[in-house]
C-alpha cells in the first residue's frame, strides 16, 4: 500500500498543508487543505473518505473536492463518494457545511436516491473493508467526537493517532498490533502545554508521557505530525531534547523522524 502525505501541518502558512493523506489513489483519510495539490483525475478516482473529527483543519477540502470533480463523477455513473465518519461528526457536518448555506448537500444532490456524496457511519473498534483495504478504526482523546486509523499493510499497519489528548485506550489497542509505522499529532511546545490539554492536544512533554506506553522492544518508526508552523522548530528541538535523554534498557530511544507533505511512504 502507498501512503501519500498530502498535508500534515497543524494551520496554513506558505508551504504547509492541513491533514490529509492518500491511501493507493482512492482513499483518503482525512480531508485538509493538502487535497487541493490532487489533480482533477486525482480527485475523481477517491471512491472514499475516512474522516478523524469534523474540525475544519481535517474537512476544508471536502466540499471544495466533492464540487470541483461533481461533473465527472456524474458523467461517469459513479457511484456516491463514501464518507465513514463517527455519528457525531456526520451530524456536524449536515449542520454546519452541508446545510445548503455554507455549501449545497450533496448527499441530496442531484436526487436523495442517487447522490454524490453518501454518509457511512462508523465506530470505534470497526474494520472497514475499503477498496480491499482493512481499516481499523482507532479511539482518540478530542474536544470533539473523534478517531485515528490503522490500516493493514503488508508490511504491518499504518497507524495515524489522529487528533488526540492523552489516550491509554490507544495504546492498549496498537501494543496488540504489528506497527510498520506511527504517525501522532504533537500540536503545540511545551510552552503551550495548558493550551495542549486544555484543547486535548499533545505537546513534547505529554507526548514523551504517551510513547512510554509503548511496550518494551517494540520499536518503529514514528512520525510527527500536525505541528503548528509558528512553532514547529521548537517542538522538534523540544522532542529531540527529550529523546535523548538516556533511557532504560527495555525502552532505547524511538526512531522519531518528522513528516512532510509531499512524503510518500511504500509499505
Amino acid at each position: 500500500m502507498r501512503v501519500r502525505v498530502l498535508g500534515c501541518s497543524g494551520a496554513i502558512a506558505h508551504g504547509c498543508r492541513t491533514t490529509s493523506f492518500l491511501l493507493d489513489h482512492d482513499v483518503l483519510i482525512d480531508a485538509g487543505t493538502g487535497v487541493g495539490d490532487l489533480t482533477l483525475d486525482e480527485m475523481a478516482q477517491i471512491d472514499h473518505v475516512l474522516l478523524t473529527h469534523s474540525h475544519l483543519d481535517h474537512v476544508a477540502s471536502l466540499p471544495l473536492m466533492l464540487d470541483a470533480v461533481a461533473a465527472r463523477r456524474l458523467s461517469a455513473g459513479a457511484q456516491p463518494l463514501q464518507v465513514h465518519a463517527l455519528p457525531g461528526t456526520i451530524a456536524a457536518l449536515k449542520a454546519h457545511i452541508f446545510n445548503n448555506l455554507i455549501w449545497p448537500d450533496f448527499s441530496a444532490i442531484p436526487s436523495a436516491e442517487r447522490p454524490l456524496m453518501r454518509f457511512v457511519p462508523i465506530a470505534v473498534g470497526e474494520v472497514l473493508r475499503v477498496c480491499g483495504k482493512a481499516v481499523e478504526v482507532l479511539p482518540a482523546v478530542h474536544t470533539v467526537p473523534a478517531v485515528g486509523f490503522a490500516a493493514n499493510t503488508p508490511s504491518g499497519h499504518w497507524v495515524f493517532s489522529g487528533d488526540t489528548g492523552r489516550n491509554p485506550a490507544f495504546w492498549q489497542r496498537v501494543n496488540q498490533l504489528h506497527v510498520a509505522q506511527l504517525v501522532i499529532e504533537t500540536a503545540f511546545s511545551d510552552r503551550e502545554e495548558a493550551l495542549a490539554q486544555r484543547s486535548l492536544h499533545l505537546a513534547p512533554g505529554l507526548l514523551a508521557e504517551e510513547l512510554a506506553q509503548i511496550d518494551p522492544g517494540r520499536r518503529y518508526p514514528i512520525y510527527i505530525t500536525h505541528t503548528k508552523p509558528a512553532e514547529t522548530g521548537l517542538i522538534m528541538d523540544e522532542i529531540r531534547r527529550f529523546d535523548d535523554v538516556p533511557q532504560a534498557a527495555d525502552h532505547p530511544r524511538h526512531d522519531i523522524r518528522w513528516l512532510s507533505a509531499g512524503q510518500t511512504f511504500e509499505l
